[in-house]
Formats: structure tokens, C-alpha cells, sequence
């Protein structure tokens, strides 16, 4: 997955929220609905863009699918802010000294 599909996915407030509720333990899709105000074709649709961006994996028993955060699923997500947090660092060095330089003259 990439970075893109990830910050589609969990820009929506209430996929947001059923994601991290899933971080916590599984979940049917009726356990869901009864904790978030949205229907079950709704919180079916959610469950689908989290699942295409992986962020979350699911399992069946009997008629039932149970679902569950899948934290690999952050990876891109996480290797694009280390890219990130390593080039504002070096960045605000640079910043940094050229600053003190300025003061000094």
C-alpha cells in the first residue's frame, strides 16, 4: 500500500475511530455498529477502505467476520514520516546555524 491510500483511509473522522477501536481488540461488524453512531452498510464501507488500504485484516467464523487492526498495514505511512522527521532535522540545523551566524555579524 502506499502512503496515499493510508491518509485516504484515515482521513475520515469515523474510520478513524473504528480503527483505532480495532487497535484495542477485535470486532464484528454488529459490535461496531452498536458503538458508533452509523449504520451497517456504512460502517461496511469504512470497514472495506480500511481493509483495501490495510490497515485492517479479517477473519470469518460461521456467518460472522471478525475484524482487527493490522498494524503492518502503518509501515509506509511511518517509513514517510522517518523520511520527513530526517529531512526537517537536517533542515532546521541548517536553519539553526545560519541563524547564529546572522547574530554574530
Amino acid at each position: 500500500m502506499t502512503e496515499d491510500a493510508i491518509f485516504r483511509a484515515l482521513a475520515d473522522p469515523t474510520r478513524r475511530a473504528i480503527f483505532e477501536q480495532l487497535t484495542v481488540g477485535e470486532a464484528a461488524v454488529r459490535e461496531l455498529v452498536a458503538r458508533f453512531d452509523v449504520s451497517q452498510p456504512a460502517v461496511s464501507q469504512h470497514l472495506a477502505a480500511l481493509r483495501a488500504a490495510g490497515l485492517v485484516t479479517e477473519r470469518k467464523s460461521g456467518r460472522q467476520v471478525f475484524y482487527s487492526a493490522c498494524p503492518a498495514g502503518m509501515a509506509p505511512l511511518l517509513d514517510w514520516l522517518d523520511y520527513y522527521q530526517v529531512f526537517w532535522t537536517s533542515r532546521i540545523g541548517t536553519l539553526r546555524k545560519l541563524l547564529e551566524e546572522m547574530e554574530d555579524k
